[in-house]
């Protein structure tokens, strides 16, 4: 049997990713490097009663005990998916396997690798006569199975040979529910920055949420059957997505061993696996202001610190105030807020996205990647559909407020955004995200920063220079302050 793909690395989004593209009439040949995995989930496949949802894939999927049988199993070019642990071991696993294939044959790394490593790999496998994609995929165990979206970029050439596969079992959206949300990203590393992106976006996301909850619960004392009802309405208008409707649903869970809801069981410090800070770090190193996401990685570490807040509580006190205002007032503004604030986490990102095509030389539509984000993904919502328009309107747009439809959205949603921090500030309640939100928004808008003091002191200090508000852009100058002060 000649296999049309193989799937190496068999923990759940792998083993997922096989059932879903055997799903479709495809058959794939797996290997994990523990032989027992691969005999389990076989086995496993093989237990299954047929209404599972994976009904009649087991006879197209192949097990392999040896990397040298998976390779011969499969037809020329041979393409070859991992799904294995981002780093050294996706090299590893290249590595032997160029010993094994041969030119024009494809490797797909579909783990969460740093898109410099895909940039390494990808010029070191077309050195080698192989072919090299690099796909992000999003959706979480859920959308393995039953459809991701998937980033793909690496060699332009290597797309044909799994463009049928992907599209065939990525999720569809669209009027007849039959546009994949996979398309061509660009090349190299293109592809896992882009799940990067994706990834930092989805920082900021559930960073603004978890704000808003603490300010309604917090400060207006909603009670988690009350922050269901709001989060359901919330769900039913431009805030529809996903991580709302999965953020409702948690409100209503219930502890079974103590009966209290389990949302107030969960110890208040959250993990990360790094793609956040990434696109953080990279974000310094163009010189891109993606403030938002930034603050979400920090909140991250500073709910870590949990020791070391239950001391400072004891001991640093607030403004000891309560609110005392409208609560339906207050659940509107918070509902304006944490929508103004989304739309400058998705403009940073996507400026972020601009200034990295420009750095390594990348083609990339915005418009296709707000597509490919509307369904399978995790930061999937209604208003991406309102992004991949904009830019369809203005491919070129400089900033995504800049369109007349989110530049109306975020003016119409300012007073109350600005109501819903000022109030944060006033209750002691911290709203990093929804504050961050707003400075930059207001730095944007400023045609006049005080960036003019500081270069003066720079150049004060370290003779670094100074352009002229009254000359031409470049013209560099420097003042000897000191001898200017002793003549004043």
């Amino acid at each position: 049997m000649h296999n049309d793909i193989g799937l190496i690395g068999l923990a759940v989004m792998g083993q997922n990713l096989v059932l879903n593209m055997a799903n479709h009439g495809f058959s794939v040949a797996v290997y994990n490097r523990t032989a027992a995995t691969t005999r389990s989930f076989i086995d496993g496949l093989e237990a299954e009663p047929e209404d599972k949802v994976w009904q009649g894939s087991a006879g197209r999927i192949q097990g392999h005990s040896s990397l040298q049988e998976f390779v011969a199993s499969l037809q020329r070019p041979r393409r070859v998916m991992l799904m294995v642990k981002a780093g050294a071991a996706v090299d590893a696993v290249i590595a032997d396997l160029q010993a094994l294939l041969e030119p024009g044959d494809i490797i797909i790394d579909g783990g969460n690798s740093d898109y410099r490593d895909s940039n390494r790999r990808s010029a070191a496998l077309r050195k080698a006569g192989l072919g090299f994609i690099g796909a992000g995929v999003s959706g979480g165990e859920e959308g393995a199975l039953k459809g991701p979206s998937i980033m793909p970029g690496g060699h332009t050439d290597a797309w044909p040979a799994v463009r049928n596969i992907f599209q065939a079992i990525a999720a569809k959206v669209g009027a007849g529910s039959d546009i994949p949300c996979c398309k061509w990203v660009g090349q190299d590393g293109a592809g896992h920055y882009v799940k990067m992106v994706h990834n930092g976006i989805e920082y900021g996301d559930m960073q603004l949420i978890c704000e808003a909850y603490f300010l309604l619960r917090e400060g207006a004392g909603l009670g988690n059957e009350e922050l269901y009802t709001v989060f359901r309405d919330w769900n039913e208008g431009e805030l529809a997505s996903y991580l709302i409707e999965i953020t409702r649903d948690i409100f209503t869970v219930r502890d079974p061993e103590t009966g209290d809801f389990l949302l107030d069981r969960i110890l208040d410090t959250a993990a990360q696996k790094g793609t956040g800070k990434l696109m953080s770090q990279h974000a310094l190193d163009l010189g891109v202001p993606t403030t938002l996401i930034t603050e979400a990685v920090f909140a991250r570490c500073l709910s870590a610190q949990k020791d070391a807040r239950v001391r400072a509580s004891k001991v640093l006190p607030g403004p000891g105030t309560t609110f005392a205002g409208d609560r339906a007032q207050f659940i509107s503004d918070v509902r304006h807020a944490l929508y103004a604030s989304k739309l400058v986490s998705y403009a940073q990102g996507f400026v972020q996205l601009d200034t990295a095509a420009t750095e390594f030389g990348w083609d990339l539509d915005n418009a296709g990647i707000a597509m490919l984000w509307r369904g399978g993904c995790i930061i999937r919502s209604v208003f991406l559909e309102d992004i991949a328009d904009a830019f369809r309107r203005e491919p070129g747009l400089d900033n995504l407020l800049l369109d007349d439809f989110f530049r109306s959205a975020v003016v119409d949603a300012q007073p109350a955004w600005r109501r819903a921090v000022m109030t944060a500030v006033e209750l002691g309640l911290p709203a990093p995200a929804f504050a961050s939100a707003l400075a930059w928004y207001d730095g944007y808008r400023s045609a006049c920063l005080p960036a003019n003091l500081l270069q003066a002191q720079r150049d004060y200090f370290g003779a670094h220079t100074y352009e002229r508000s009254d000359r031409p852009r470049g013209e560099m100058f420097h003042t000897d302050w000191i001898a200017a002060r002793k003549l004043s």
